[in-house]
């Protein structure tokens, strides 16, 4: 019997065929890897390409921001593990909380939920806002407010000083609440701000809560204001704008962008143009900034 071969063996027209292809693709990878196509990315880069990119990227954020979960204001007692993962918390924080719960026992404050869920203080943050309780939670709450304030009010500790911007770590730790290093993170800040020169930015202090910051306004006032030494928007660098306590990274290099394009503020208000400026902050903002 004859010793037969597969019949492609005999077909030398499909045999250079084969062989001309890997040639091609092989032509073609060099050709990728050594070639410098860089010339043609001019096309992409007009002015007219590189708006509608940067108007692309702006609808993407906000479908984005559209398909983010949205919070509304909720009774942490009854929260469901679905609802606790939408949240952010782990399947270890949303069990500590429904074993809490199993005992008959309620939460009532911000605090309680971070001890008995163990929270992060920055997820703590960012949800508590929307913590509804109870009525009649809200209102025991405000009474442990009160009390607290009598009692500090009919204390015989003596401060140095009842003006806040002047006040020392030991005068701030006479306040209930407040201990060594809570008081050095009072100075610290109020050392960045330049001084107080809102009662409301005692709130902005890192892991200072509200009740405490409270009892601390009810000893200490503003009693003379900072002086700070403004800054022209319009000569400033960018890190001396950028020194601003209000001020990130992103909000300076819109103002940046700004000035460019007017040249020159004529009124500090001009910053409200800005599009995407904070306005909630502007009475902070140009505490250091004015335009000359």
């Amino acid at each position: 019997m004859k010793n037969l071969k597969p019949h492609f063996w005999y077909n030398k027209s499909q045999r250079n065929g084969v062989f001309f292809l890997l040639l091609l693709i092989i032509a073609l990878q060099i050709a990728i890897l050594f070639i410098d196509f860089s010339e043609n990315n001019n096309l992409f880069n007009t002015k007219e390409s590189i708006a509608l990119n940067a108007k692309i990227d702006s609808l993407k954020k906000v479908e984005i921001e559209k398909r983010k979960p949205k919070i509304y204001p909720f009774n942490p007692n009854y929260l469901t593990d679905y609802k606790g993962a939408q949240l952010g918390m782990s399947i270890q924080e949303i069990d500590r909380l429904l074993a809490f719960r199993e005992g008959g026992k309620f939460i009532n404050s911000a605090n309680q939920f971070q001890k008995v869920t163990q929270v992060s203080d920055r997820l703590l943050r960012k949800i508590s806002p929307y913590f509804k309780f109870p009525e009649w939670v809200v209102k025991e709450q405000q009474k442990n407010i009160k009390k607290s304030t009598r009692k500090l009010e009919n204390s015989k500790i003596e401060v140095s000083t009842r003006d806040i911007n002047v006040a020392t770590a030991k005068d701030f730790q006479t306040i209930n609440g407040v201990n060594e290093y809570l008081a050095q993170r009072i100075l610290k800040y109020r050392k960045k701000l330049s001084g107080f020169s809102y009662s409301n930015q005692l709130l902005e202090v890192w892991k200072l809560d509200a009740i405490t910051a409270q009892r601390i306004l009810n000893t200490f006032k503003i009693i003379d204001k900072p002086i700070i030494n403004k800054i022209n928007v319009n000569t400033a660098t960018f890190k001396q704008v950028l020194s601003n306590p209000y001020i990130d990274y992103d909000l300076c290099k819109k103002i940046f962008e700004f000035r460019d394009e007017v040249a020159e503020l004529q009124s500090i208000e001009e910053l409200k143009n800005i599009e995407g400026f904070p306005l909630d902050k502007y009475d902070r903002i140009i505490l250091y900034l004015e335009a000359k």
